[in-house]
């Protein structure tokens, strides 16, 4: 690929595939890679605990993610490509190195949580820190996720984004991971794992640390799912991970001791940027000019759960009170400026090295133990599900609109949705032949009509 021309090409295939951030946040890719770049950093450092999603990216479609990397490097100038893998993962590390070509090599990340934020990310590859409230581009670091980038290699030979790569594990007989077509019912996902293993279960849809917690197995996984992790209603974990906004700030207010230790060990702290969650949580013990004071230490918080469910003694909530804190600082215009939070960056912790939360103790931590010793290994399926659900809410930027109605027929990779307009966003394609019914924020495809 070569000329200006092919390049504007290039971002428009990855709009018109539907290409979003595969890593979580569904940011429309053809936006983030319209820019220059000295290095590229594909994320397959895979933070969450029993996730494989990344790791199967890297040993079963290594020809595609090294494709998507020469296309982005392209595109971007990168001279640099690293691929993030955590040590752990050797089995990963030996099967990608042989294959890369001189300008990539692999970066092996901490075996600590988190070690795939892009901030931390950014840091460990470069030695660079990004600016608060800023973006990898800000010091020339273009980061994407794996499957990401291999969904880049495929929208340039014309291939729509119709499948996400998924690992189900928990209480399930058999983990697994496997690529799926988006808008699967979660029953019909985890019915390939086997029989659920215990009683009255819930799924955690993302994560144990940052995933959010669903009791209805009618949901669909969409174009950003990474992981269906299912558990008794009654573990410890979903009981944190469930509490109520009105829960979370009541026992703050009355349990908090101010003992600083979510502050200690919060990884973005720990980098010198302005979050101290404690301060936070004393927010609520105050009002007016000293609540609001105190409340804008939530702003840099990246939401890791490092502080809630690693670090609290108290088994209190400071990640969900940050969180909370954040929506309220927007509301109430008082959410600050990348310049303001930059002149309150200080220089990195001396002891960050030797505070990072180890991914082996993290799942202990977390009660999932008992779990780990099954690996959730690549599983082929053929299968084509019955029916999906199509969110139109699953993808950052414009809501995108339905272009079928109801009764029509549609192919696999037929466009189904558009954003209106020119703002910012990606269509949504069917990832099933069907009949198509709308309802209200979802496109419903049946393969049996």
């Amino acid at each position: 690929m070569s000329g200006a021309l092919d390049m504007n090409s290039l971002v428009e295939k990855v709009r018109n595939a539907g290409v979003v951030g595969a890593g979580g946040a569904g940011f429309p890719s053809y936006v983030k890679i319209q820019a220059q770049a000295d290095v590229l950093i594909a994320n397959g450092a895979e933070c969450e605990p029993l996730l494989f999603k990344d790791q199967t990216i890297i040993q079963r479609f290594s020809g595609e993610l090294l494709q998507g990397m020469a296309l982005l490097m392209e595109l971007t100038g990168a001279s640099r490509g690293v691929i993030a893998i955590k040590e752990m993962h050797q089995d990963s590390i030996s099967h990608i190195e042989p294959l890369l070509p001189a300008n990539i090599e692999v970066k092996a990340m901490p075996n600590a949580y988190p070690a795939g934020d892009e901030y931390e990310l950014v840091y460990e590859v470069t030695g660079n820190r990004i600016p608060a409230g800023g973006l990898p581009k800000d010091v020339g670091v273009l980061v994407q996720n794996v499957e990401t980038l291999v969904n880049i290699a495929r929208a340039e030979q014309g291939n729509p984004v119709t499948r996400t790569m998924i690992t189900v594990h928990g209480e399930v007989e058999h983990p697994f991971t496997a690529l799926l077509p988006i808008g699967m019912r979660f029953a019909d996902v985890i019915s390939l794992a086997g029989s659920i293993t215990c009683d009255d279960p819930v799924v955690i849809d993302g994560g144990a640390m940052m995933g959010q917690v669903v009791e209805s197995l009618d949901e669909s996984i969409s174009a950003v799912s990474s992981g269906l992790l299912v558990l008794p209603r009654d573990s410890n974990l979903v009981k944190r991970r469930s509490q109520t906004e009105q829960e979370y700030r009541r026992i703050g207010k009355s349990g908090c001791d101010q003992c600083t230790l979510c502050t200690e060990m919060c990884p973005r702290y720990l980098l010198g940027y302005p979050v101290q969650p404690h301060l936070v949580m004393r927010s609520l013990l105050t009002t007016g000019e000293v609540s609001e004071t105190l409340s804008v230490h939530a702003q840099a918080c990246c939401e890791c759960n490092v502080c809630t469910l690693w670090a609290c003694p108290e088994q209190l909530n400071p990640r969900d009170i940050c969180a909370s804190t954040k929506r309220d600082l927007k509301a109430n215009d008082l959410w600050l400026t990348p310049a303001q939070l930059q002149g309150q960056t200080r220089d990195v912790h001396s002891m960050r090295e030797y505070r990072g939360v180890p991914s082996p103790r993290l799942v202990r931590k977390l009660g999932l133990a008992k779990y780990d010793s099954k690996t959730a290994h690549w599983k082929e399926v053929d299968t084509i599900p019955s029916r999906v659900v199509i969110s139109l809410h699953q993808r950052m930027g414009q809501l995108p609109e339905p272009v079928v109605k109801t009764g029509d027929t549609v192919a696999e990779g037929a466009v189904i949705a558009r954003p209106p307009g020119e703002g910012m966003g990606v269509p949504v394609h069917a990832s099933i032949s069907g009949k198509v019914t709308l309802t209200n924020g979802f496109i419903e495809i049946n393969a049996g009509n």
